[in-house]
C-alpha cells in the first residue's frame, strides 16, 4: 500500500506515450505523503533502573518542591479539590495524583482536516510533520533579514500545503508583526483555514484568542463536528523552571474544555532553565509534564495532549542556545521513553539549528535534530522546516530545503522490506554472476520507487552544473520557493463557509481598536 495519499486538487494529464510522461513530470502537484508509521525501532537510551530513579525523582519535586500557578484562582481551586496542597500560588502534588490525573488522556488522537484524506493519527507508532512555529523574523535570499509580515506568513502556509513530505500546516508560521498583536491570530487562522487544507494549530497567545480560534472552526467544520471531534493542536508553554503562566494555562483551559488538543511542553535551556545534567533535566521535564497534562485532566477529563520536551543546550562562554548537540539527543531520547510509559504521544525535535544562514552549519546541526527526532519515537515534530537562527528567523530557503530534506524521514522509517520483491532472489537469478542489474527485471520494475531522490539537490555532471550557473543548494532552494508559489493553486472551500470566516474576522477585528503591544 503506497504511503501517498490521493490528491484532491491540482492539474491532471491524461494519455499515452513520451508526451504524457513529460507532462506527467512537470505538472503541478499537490500530493501529500501519508502521515508516518515506523516500521523501526525507537532508540532507548535509557535502562529500566534510571526511567524509575527519574520517575520517582519528579514525583519528589511535585510533591516536595511543588509547581506555581500564576494569577489563576480558578487553577488553585482546582488543584486543591483534587487534593493537592496548596501554599499561595505554589501547588504541591502529593506523590502519584499527578500520574493518577493523567491517565485519563488518549495516547492517541485523530485531528482532522477539513480535507478528509489530510487527517493524521497523533500518537503510537505514528509521526506528523509540522512546520516552524514563531519566529519574528524571516529571511530569503534577495532580501535578507527582515520582520515579517502577514504576506510573509500566507507565503509561508503555501508553501506548506504544496510540500509533499509535510503532514500539518502548523500554527506561526512566522510572527506577521504589519498586523496588530490583538488582531493577527484572525488573519493567521483564516489563512491556515483558507490557503490549505491540511491541519492546521490554534492561538495561545490569550485566552480570548484561542475561544476565537475555537469559534472559527466550528464556523469551518460546524458546530456538532467541533464538539465531537479534535480538529485543532494548541502549543502550551510551561515557563520553566517549575511555572504555569495565566495566560497559557488560560488558552489550554479554552482547548481543553472544547476537546481540542494542547502539547504541553517545557522550554527549556540546559544550565539556565534546568540542571546541566542530562538526568536533571528529564527530572524536571517530566515533572513540568505531569502536572500540566494533569491540570487539562483537571478541566476536562479526557482532554487530548500530548508530552512535549523542547530542550537545548547553551553555549557557556556566550549563553546562546545551540542545537544539534549530544546532550539534546540523550534528552529527547529520553524523554520519548518517559512519554511512553505514561501512555502519552510524544512531541520534541524539529529542523533547529543556531546558524544565521541555510549554510553547513545548518545543515549539520538540522540532520542531526531530524534523525535524532524520528529515532527517538517522536510522534508530532513541530519546526520540522525553516527553522533558523534558533528559532528567530523562518527561513523561505531553509524551509524548502528541510520540507525536502523529510522524505527522508519518510524513507528511513520504512525499515526494511522482506517480502519476495525486498529480498531480490529473482534478479540475483537471473543476473547470475559478472553481469549488472541495471537492466534486469527486477530493476525495471522498482526503479522509480526503490531509492528516495532528492526534489532540490542537484546531481548533475560537473561540466553541466558549471555551464547552469554553478548554483549552490540555497540558490536552487530559492528558485524552488519562486516557482512553488507561482504554481500555487488554492484548495477549494465551500463559498458560504469562506464567507462566513471572512465575517467573523471583519466583525472581531472592527470591535477593538488595534494594540501593537
Amino acid at each position: 500500500m503506497s504511503d501517498v495519499a490521493e490528491p484532491t486538487s491540482g492539474r491532471r494529464v491524461r494519455g499515452g506515450g513520451g508526451a504524457s510522461r513529460r507532462a506527467e513530470r512537470t505538472a503541478v502537484s499537490f500530493d501529500t505523503a501519508r502521515f508516518i508509521t515506523r516500521n523501526i525501532p525507537n532508540f532507548e537510551i535509557l535502562n529500566a533502573e534510571a526511567l524509575e530513579i527519574i520517575e520517582w525523582n519528579a514525583d519528589t519535586v511535585l510533591e516536595e518542591v511543588g509547581v506555581n500557578f500564576l494569577e489563576n484562582p480558578g487553577a488553585l481551586a482546582l488543584w486543591r479539590a483534587a487534593g493537592a496542597d496548596v501554599k499561595g500560588e505554589r501547588v504541591h502534588i502529593p506523590r502519584g495524583l499527578a500520574r493518577k490525573l493523567c491517565a485519563t488522556a488518549p495516547s492517541a488522537f485523530t485531528q482532522h482536516a477539513r480535507n478528509p484524506a489530510r487527517n493524521v493519527e497523533v500518537g503510537g507508532r505514528n509521526l506528523v510533520l509540522a512546520p516552524v512555529y514563531g519566529p519574528p523574523f524571516v529571511r530569503d535570499q534577495s532580501g535578507g533579514r527582515r520582520y515579517a509580515t502577514m504576506a510573509d506568513f500566507r507565503n509561508f502556509v503555501k508553501l506548506g500545503y504544496m510540500s509533499k513530505w509535510l503532514h500539518h500546516s502548523g500554527g506561526t508560521v512566522c510572527e506577521p508583526t504589519d498586523v496588530p498583536v490583538n488582531k493577527r491570530h484572525l488573519d493567521m487562522l483564516h489563512a491556515h483555514m483558507t490557503l490549505s487544507d491540511k491541519p492546521y494549530m490554534g492561538s495561545v497567545t490569550e485566552p480570548v484568542r484561542a475561544a476565537d480560534s475555537v469559534e472559527m472552526s466550528k464556523i469551518l467544520f460546524g458546530a456538532d463536528f467541533v464538539d465531537q471531534h479534535t480538529v485543532m493542536t494548541s502549543l502550551i508553554n510551561i515557563n520553566s523552571p517549575l511555572t504555569f503562566d495565566s495566560t497559557m494555562m488560560g488558552a489550554l483551559e479554552v482547548y481543553a474544555r472544547a476537546g481540542q488538543a494542547a502539547i504541553i511542553s517545557p522550554f527549556i535551556v540546559g544550565g539556565a532553565m534546568a540542571p546541566v545534567t542530562v538526568a536533571g533535566t528529564l527530572t524536571q521535564v517530566l515533572a513540568e509534564v505531569l502536572a500540566g497534562v494533569a491540570y487539562s485532566q483537571l478541566v476536562r477529563p479526557g482532554a487530548p495532549v500530548i508530552f512535549g520536551a523542547f530542550v537545548t543546550s547553551i553555549d557557556m562562554n556566550s549563553g546562546a542556545p545551540t542545537f544539534g548537540t549530544p546532550e539534546a539527543a540523550h534528552i529527547t531520547y529520553g524523554a520519548g521513553q518517559l512519554a511512553r510509559r505514561l501512555g502519552l504521544p510524544y512531541r520534541s525535535g524539529g529542523s533547529f539549528c543556531g546558524s544565521k544562514l541555510p549554510d553547513a552549519q545548518a545543515a549539520y546541526e538540522t540532520a542531526n535534530s531530524l534523525n535524532m527526532a524520528l529515532l527517538a519515537g517522536v510522534n508530532f515534530m513541530l519546526h520540522a522546516c525553516g527553522w533558523l537562527e534558533g528559532g528567530l528567523v523562518s527561513s523561505y530557503e531553509k524551509f524548502v530545503m528541510d520540507a525536502d530534506q523529510l522524505g527522508c524521514l519518510h524513507h528511513l522509517a520504512q525499515g526494511v522490506m522482506m517480502d519476495a520483491n525486498g529480498q531480490g532472489m529473482d534478479a540475483i537469478r537471473e543476473v547470475g554472476p559478472g553481469g549488472h542489474y541495471l537492466g534486469c527485471e527486477h530493476t525495471q520494475a522498482n526503479f522509480k520507487t526503490a531509492f528516495w531522490r532528492s526534489d532540490l539537490f542537484d546531481y548533475k555532471p560537473f561540466e553541466t552544473w558549471d555551464e547552469e550557473g554553478a548554483r549552490d543548494t540555497e540558490t536552487l532552494a530559492a528558485e524552488r520557493v519562486t516557482k512553488m508559489l507561482g504554481d500555487y493553486q488554492q484548495p477549494d472551500l465551500d463559498p458560504g463557509v469562506a464567507e462566513a470566516l471572512a465575517d467573523y474576522v471583519a466583525r472581531k477585528k472592527a470591535a477593538e481598536p488595534d494594540a501593537f503591544i
